[in-house]
C-alpha cells in the first residue's frame, strides 16, 4: 500500500505522516484541525502529489448544502427547455450536475477529495454526509440509480474549529491536530521556500516572530504564511540583521509589521506596549 512521507515542497512532521497513513489504512476520512496558516488545506494537494493521485477540491461556504456534494437537479432549466421545445428535456440526465463526491466515486483513478473548512457550513451539514461517506454510495432519485465508489477515495476534511462537529461524524473520522511548528520545523519550512536564505536573518527573524506570537492579548497571531511573506519583504528591502536584533522599547513594532499584524487592534496593542515601555524607562 502507498505511504505518505511528505514532499520536496511540504515539510510533514512524523505524527502528520502517521495520521495520513492511518486514514489510508483504515479507509476513513482524515479530519484535520489546527490554527489558520498551519498548512491544512495545502496538505491535500501535497498528499495527492506524493501518491500520484488526482485531487478534487470542495471548498465549503456558509451557504453550502450537503446535497451539492452529491448532485444538483436543475428543474428550472428543464422547464424552460420544455417550453422552448428543446429535445434535451427527454433525458433528465441533461439537467443533473454532478457534485464533488459523485466525481470522486466515479473517477478513473482513485482521487484525494478535499472537503475544506467544513465548519463554515450549517451545523447539520456533517450529519447530512454521514451515510454517503460511510457507505461510499448514494441514491439519485431523479434517475433511480445508485452511485457507488469504485474504490474508496482518501477524504481529507479541514476545520478551523468555528463550530463543534457532531459526535457521530467524529466517530467516522481519523483525527489529527496540526500543532503550530516549533523553531526547528519552521527553519525547515523556510529553507524549502527560500533555499540558501541567510541563516542569521532567519535566526533573528524567527526569534522576533515567536516573540510577537507570545504577546498577551494579541487578537490574531501571525501564521506560517505570514512569516514567509515577511521574510520575503526583509530580503527584498535588504534590511540589516541588526534592525531585527534591536530591542529598543521605542521600536517594539517589528519592521514591515504589516505582513505580520493584520488588524488595527494588534497594531494599537504594540503601540501601547511601546508607550508604556517609554514611560517606565
Amino acid at each position: 500500500m502507498q505511504k505518505f512521507t511528505g514532499t520536496d515542497t511540504y515539510v510533514a512532521t512524523e505524527d502528520l505522516m502517521i495520521a495520513v497513513n492511518a486514514a489510508l489504512t483504515l479507509e476513513r476520512p482524515l479530519l484535520i484541525k489546527g490554527e489558520p496558516g498551519t498548512g491544512k488545506t495545502v496538505l491535500a494537494a501535497e498528499v495527492a502529489k506524493a501518491l500520484a493521485r488526482p485531487l478534487l477540491e470542495w471548498h465549503i461556504k456558509s451557504t453550502t448544502k450537503a446535497q451539492q456534494g452529491l448532485y444538483e437537479y436543475d428543474a428550472v432549466s428543464r422547464l424552460r427547455d420544455s417550453q422552448l421545445g428543446d429535445e434535451r428535456v427527454h433525458d433528465i440526465r441533461n439537467y443533473i450536475k454532478k457534485g464533488k463526491l459523485w466525481e470522486a466515486f466515479t473517477a478513473d483513478k482513485t482521487p484525494i477529495l478535499l472537503i475544506d473548512e467544513i465548519d463554515k457550513a450549517d451545523i447539520e451539514f456533517p450529519n447530512d454526509l454521514l451515510q454517503e461517506l460511510d457507505r461510499m454510495e448514494f441514491f439519485v432519485y431523479e434517475t433511480g440509480e445508485t452511485v457507488k465508489a469504485q474504490a474508496r477515495p482518501l477524504v481529507i476534511i479541514t476545520s478551523n474549529n468555528e463550530k463543534e462537529l457532531p459526535d457521530a461524524f467524529l466517530r467516522r473520522c481519523f483525527f489529527h491536530y496540526i500543532k503550530f511548528p516549533d523553531k526547528e520545523t519552521m527553519k525547515e519550512i523556510v529553507e524549502v521556500h527560500y533555499p540558501g536564505i541567510h541563516k542569521e536573518l532567519v535566526r533573528e527573524a524567527l526569534t522576533l516572530f515567536y516573540d510577537v506570537r507570545e504577546v498577551p492579548g494579541l487578537k490574531k497571531k501571525p501564521s506560517t504564511s505570514e512569516l514567509l511573506d515577511w521574510l520575503k519583504l526583509l530580503m527584498n528591502e535588504t534590511l540589516p540583521v541588526e534592525v531585527l536584533r534591536e530591542r529598543d522599547p521605542k521600536k517594539l513594532i517589528p519592521p514591515l509589521h504589516g505582513a505580520l499584524l493584520k488588524n488595527e487592534q494588534d497594531v494599537h496593542l504594540f503601540e501601547r506596549l511601546a508607550f508604556m515601555s517609554r514611560r517606565q524607562s
